[in-house]
Parts: C-alpha cells; sequence; structure tokens
C-alpha cells in the first residue's frame, strides 16, 4: 500500500541538522505514526513521503522554509514581568503562552526584574534537517481517525495530552497589550 491521504502511516527515524547533529530519532521498536494529509508533520517530510511504499528506505533533505520555517526576528519580543506571576525564569526555559490565536511554546531568550524576553521561534527554525527513514507500515485510517484528525497508534495521543494536562508552564497573556512601540 503507497502513502497517500487518509493512510496512517508508521516510520522510523533519524533527523540530523547540516552538520551531522541528531536533532531527533524514533525510539528502538517504536514507529512513529501519523494520518497523511493530516498536517501533523512538516510539510517538506509528508511531501517526500507521498507515494513511497512498505519496507522503503531512503533519505531526504528538507530545507529550513519547508520544515519549521525562517527564523523571524518578529517573533521576539519583550513583555511585562508581570505576565509570568511568580514563575521562576531562567535563559532557555521553554513556557506554553495562550495568546489571542491560541497556545504557544516560547523560549525565553532574557529577562529582568521588569521585562522578560521571548522568542516565539520553533526552536528549529531556519534549520535544514536530513531525515533517514524506513516505512515500517501504511494501512487505511479509521473512521474515528479520520474524524479526530491524526493516527491512534502506539500511545502518542495518549502521551501527548498527559503531557499537555501536566504542563505546569503555561502563561496567559494579551500580545496587543505587550508590543512595543517601534
Amino acid at each position: 500500500m503507497l502513502v497517500s491521504k487518509n493512510k496512517v502511516v508508521s516510520f522510523f527515524y533519524t533527523v540530523k541538522d547540516d552538520n551531522g547533529v541528531i536533532l531527533d530519532q524514533t525510539e528502538s521498536g517504536k514507529p512513529f505514526s501519523y494520518l497523511h494529509g493530516a498536517h501533523q508533520i512538516i510539510p517538506g517530510l509528508e511531501n517526500e513521503l507521498e507515494g513511497k511504499n512498505i519496507n522503503d528506505r531512503f533519505s531526504i533533505h528538507v530545507d529550513a522554509e519547508n520544515a519549521y520555517g525562517l527564523h523571524d526576528d518578529n517573533l521576539i519580543m519583550t513583555v511585562d514581568r508581570t505576565y509570568f506571576g511568580s514563575e521562576p525564569l531562567e535563559k532557555g526555559l521553554q513556557l506554553q503562552i495562550q495568546s489571542q490565536d491560541g497556545f504557544h511554546i516560547v523560549t525565553v531568550v532574557d529577562f529582568t526584574e521588569k521585562d522578560v524576553t521571548i522568542d516565539a521561534n520553533h526552536p528549529l527554525a531556519g534549520v535544514n534537517l536530513n531525515f533517514d527513514i524506513e516505512i515500517s507500515d501504511v494501512r487505511e485510517a479509521t473512521k474515528e481517525e479520520l474524524e479526530h484528525g491524526h493516527a491512534h497508534d502506539h500511545g502518542i495521543e495518549d502521551d501527548y495530552e498527559e503531557n499537555v494536562e501536566d504542563d505546569d508552564n503555561d502563561i496567559e497573556f494579551n500580545e496587543d497589550e505587550n508590543e512595543e512601540d517601534n
């Protein structure tokens, strides 16, 4: 069965940057599964998987633009420290914030007693990605998976929901109140 829209695809991968540094990989014996065509993975990878088959092994290069995007300086902003309450801060700390358009993960770049500078870029923004892939399974999605818009394999959904529910680093702020004058 070929990888195509509304198929659940399972694959093993190792992803490296252009310097050969391993950024992520599947655990031994545990493939990653997703619903093809549901925009659950980076677009460059999903496009390259289209038409592949079970047991295909291949390497692909995905430019930053088709991965997590280019680094956008407009996504670095300074907000009032009071929005973080008593949350202990440190440089590099990742927090989940809620803005008018939903939840976002941000990284603390710097902070003072008055202000906090955060970066809302994905940590891999601007990074080209190089994947080694082995497709382990392709199957029809169930009705429930199509309704939910994601695969239900390997406990991924349960792990994700558990991590979101347990996340103690939720901060809510209104972006309009925190924009700096340019």
